[in-house]
């Protein structure tokens, strides 16, 4: 192949489709549990994370619900996967053998936020969520109905392998996913590029300003309590019976239990099974959708 502007913009297109057809390609499933926000700049606060709303009877002036402002902020990040193409494989017009590579790029680009997210939900028993606790803890601050604060717990304990409750049928989810500029493939493929100069490469790399960060812990229950039925009963107790400040009750529904790949049969047993070991009915059968994450 003769090497020139044109042939270089031919091979990028190539390149380029085969990219986009791969990312199109994955479905990916960080939204069912994290709340996409676009960002227009650095870093974004969210100023709404603990405060709570709730309809009540009007009588005398509107009450604006107010109770109390966090400054959470969640700063972007960049992140990048570059990969090089040898000169002479373009003189001897052996493109063909970087088609997987490419599609690589575009699976691990539309992958890539669901890295973040569940990586970030596996983090939440040290990270640190708006109201400065641990995002899973024991000791979540809370105003009962007389004003005093009390703790909360997201945490069902133990040292196990840790399984997650979640409510996802909200407008806001437990986690964020910010992005502040997608996924975009370019390339420096000019005879001037240091790298074209010097060691006859031609480099193609896919780049991201996003970022995952905690959203509100009351929509997430943790344990690391082995997976049982009498666990997941306790845990949904425990997060369905959730109440923000003053004592109102948040309504949160248990939808989705989430775990990695070495409890996906625990998770099927306990909530897809008719009957248990006993061959007594499962009273929790179907009760959550069960999502296996391989970034767990």
């Amino acid at each position: 192949m003769h090497i020139n502007a044109q042939s270089l913009q031919a091979a990028f297109t190539g390149f380029k489709l085969i990219y986009q057809q791969a990312f199109a390609g994955v479905t990916p499933d960080h939204e069912r549990i994290a709340m996409v926000v676009n960002s227009s700049t650095k870093q974004e606060t969210y100023p709404f994370l603990g405060k709570t709303t709730g309809f009540r009877e009007w009588v005398g002036d509107r009450v604006v619900q107010n109770l109390k402002s966090h400054d959470f902020t969640i700063k972007n990040k960049s992140f990048e996967n570059t990969v090089g193409v040898d000169r002479d494989d373009f003189e001897d017009d052996t493109l063909g053998i970087y088609s997987p590579i490419f599609a690589q790029l575009g699976q691990d680009a539309a992958e890539h936020p669901s890295q973040l997210v569940y990586g970030l939900l596996a983090s939440g028993f040290t990270g640190r969520c708006y109201d400065g606790q641990y995002f899973f803890d024991i000791d979540h601050p809370v105003l009962d109905e007389s004003g005093n604060e009390i703790s909360v717990s997201n945490f069902g304990g133990g040292t196990g392998t840790a399984w997650y409750l979640l409510d996802v049928t909200r407008a806001i989810k437990p986690l964020i996913f910010q992005k502040r500029r997608d996924y975009t493939l370019a390339r420096m493929d000019q005879p001037t590029d240091e790298a074209v100069f010097t060691r006859k490469e031609y480099r193609y790399g896919v780049d991201a300003r996003v970022n995952a960060g905690f959203g509100l812990w009351q929509l997430a229950y943790a344990s690391k309590q082995e997976l049982t039925t009498a666990n997941y009963a306790a845990a949904r107790e425990a997060m369905q019976g959730m109440k923000g400040d003053k004592g109102r009750p948040l309504g949160v529904k248990a939808s989705l239990l989430v775990v990695p790949a070495t409890l996906e049969q625990q998770a099927l047993e306990v909530v897809k099974r008719e009957r248990d070991a006993s061959g007594a009915t499962n009273v929790y059968q179907n009760s959550a959708d069960i999502l296996v994450s391989p970034w767990l």
